[in-house]
């Protein structure tokens, strides 16, 4: 959620290289397309709004798979998220494999 991180070379290492996505639009995202728009994706400025977790739980599938949920706040508008991260081996380390985000309309808790 670190612009800088989210705007750098970084950024990609957090992604699997099969990583999906799939948009509150409905839109599937490749990994190729995240990471070609990282740069300009919402939150990936220092000087513009971040991105605001809370919530944040996670819950081990199966050993090298979790499940993590969380909610944010990112300026001013709610989602609830949830992604999968997979560890293949200690070198490459956890990668997000799927990430999925739902707007949490203002009237409800």
């Amino acid at each position: 959620m670190d612009p800088a991180i989210r705007a750098s070379a970084e950024g990609a290492r957090l992604l699997d290289p099969e990583f999906v996505e799939v948009g509150a639009s409905g839109r599937r995202y490749t990994y190729e397309e995240t990471v070609a728009e990282l740069p300009d994706k919402p939150g990936s400025s220092a000087d513009g709004p971040r991105y605001e977790p809370s919530a944040i739980t996670g819950v081990l599938l199966a050993p090298g798979l979790v499940h993590l949920t969380f909610e944010t706040v990112f300026d001013g508008r709610r989602a609830r998220r949830s992604s999968l991260w997979r560890k293949r081996d200690e070198r490459t380390g956890w990668r997000m494999y799927y990430h999925q985000g739902t707007p949490v309309p203002p009237e409800v808790a």
